[in-house]
């Protein structure tokens, strides 16, 4: 029988986070804080450097924990050193912002503060938001020991984004915002680190097409696209290459994503089409309009010209189509978002448009289906497997999908399929 449960110990999630000296720093703040109120037990090291952009009681304050500071490091208060214990002590490790000081220090593999004591005491995951200049940043020097850095599997980093500068300057070297690196903390305590998704490419679908019958006016669902972002986020931490395929969406797309927005499902079937033979895991989580107007006016229709009845006819079954598409490597996935009896909908769908796995969503359920941060589900596929999911977030959803396609496929291997 497939399980979903990951060998977790019963207790909070420890995140150790590291601060380095970079006008970046004051962002922390905002991330330590929400680690808190999510429930995860934090600990902060702060660099000398650090110290000259923030205060360890500040750090103190929203940790709910003394901040440590290398002064902390060189006096024996301790009853074992204190970069064993934190080392030991750590889930994960972050270190944000990263600057180019101590990046050349982790690269080289040097130690001569708490900080980087603690990351070569430690045998954790270790997240890195790089944030510096936009001509530190592309150094020659600098992008070869953040190259060598993530030849280490241990190492897991963030993408710098583009923008203004605390020098004025427009360009790269823009530290991750604090939602995102709070994305790859969650992403990250869920899977350990493990990479399972390294040279998978994955194709998703996102939020809800619109089909207009003039400039203004359009058929469409409230979809928001939010469990298709998830999924994209836990994809692309897990290791893989993602193309994300999405309706209008009020998010900001993951770096590190390829994105390619749509209106239509005729649009979002030709984007899917052209893909699909170079993925390996495709998902349709997208809300895709059932029919569309028969007719189209290209001005907008007065009020008093509006038909009293509007001819319809349906729009492409991407999904069916796709399954015809897909090679015996491939894994098809699809969502049935329904009300009252989820199960047998589902199964219909699973087995008539020949998926491999569908999820099937209750949208008539409190914080659950459109809209809403959390979801629950059912999994089913087409080896008979079956396993609910409990309410929780669209990202742990996303998640427990992942680690559900890779059971099966580790199951169909057993039964030589």
């Amino acid at each position: 029988m497939l399980s979903l449960q990951r060998q977790t110990p019963n207790r909070k999630k420890r995140v150790l986070i590291g601060i380095g000296g970079g006008i970046a720093a004051y962002k922390v703040c905002e991330l330590v804080s929400t680690l808190f109120k999510t429930g995860v037990e934090i600990r902060v090291i702060l660099t000398q450097s650090a110290q000259q952009f923030i205060t360890p009681l500040t750090l103190a304050t929203l940790s709910r924990h003394t901040a440590y500071t290398d002064d902390d490091f060189w006096q024996a208060t301790h009853s074992r050193p204190l970069h064993i214990e934190l080392g030991e002590w750590a889930d994960l490790l972050v270190i944000a912002p990263l600057t180019a000081h101590t990046l050349a220090k982790l690269a080289c593999g040097m130690a001569d503060n708490l900080l980087t004591n603690t990351v070569l005491a430690s045998t954790c995951p270790v997240l890195l938001a790089p944030a510096m200049n936009t001509d530190m940043w592309l150094q020659l020097a600098v992008q070869r020991n953040w190259q060598q850095l993530l030849t280490d599997s241990r190492y897991h980093g963030m993408m710098t984004a583009s923008g203004l500068l605390a020098c004025d300057r427009i360009g790269a070297g823009r530290m991750a915002e604090p939602p995102e690196i709070l994305t790859y903390i969650q992403s990250l305590l869920h899977s350990g680190g493990e990479r399972d998704l390294t040279g998978q490419r994955v194709l998703i679908s996102a939020g809800g097409t619109r089909e207009y019958f003039d400039p203004v006016r359009f058929i469409g669902n409230p979809s928001t696209g939010k469990m298709g972002l998830a999924l994209a986020q836990a994809a692309l931490h897990r290791g893989a290459n993602v193309t994300l395929v999405h309706g209008l969406a009020s998010w900001s797309v993951p770096l590190g994503v390829e994105a390619i927005p749509v209106v239509s499902a005729a649009q979002m079937q030709e984007v899917m089409q052209s893909y699909v033979h170079n993925s390996d895991i495709i998902i349709m989580s997208a809300a895709v309009a059932d029919v569309k107007p028969r007719d189209y006016s290209t001005e907008k229709l007065p009020k008093r010209s509006l038909p009293q009845s509007l001819p319809l006819e349906p729009v492409p079954d991407i999904i069916a189509q796709l399954a015809q598409l897909k090679q015996p490597h491939q894994f098809l996935v699809g969502f049935a978002a329904q009300t009252g009896n989820i199960i047998t909908p589902a199964m219909d769908k699973l087995q008539n448009k020949h998926l491999d796995m569908i999820v099937a969503n209750p949208i008539d359920k409190p914080d659950s289906g459109f809209g809403s941060d959390n979801n629950q589900a059912v999994f089913l596929d087409k080896l008979g497997n079956k396993r609910e999911i409990a309410s929780c977030s669209k990202l742990q959803m996303a998640h427990y999908l992942f680690d559900f396609v890779g059971l099966v496929h580790a199951e169909a291997q057993r039964r030589g399929e």
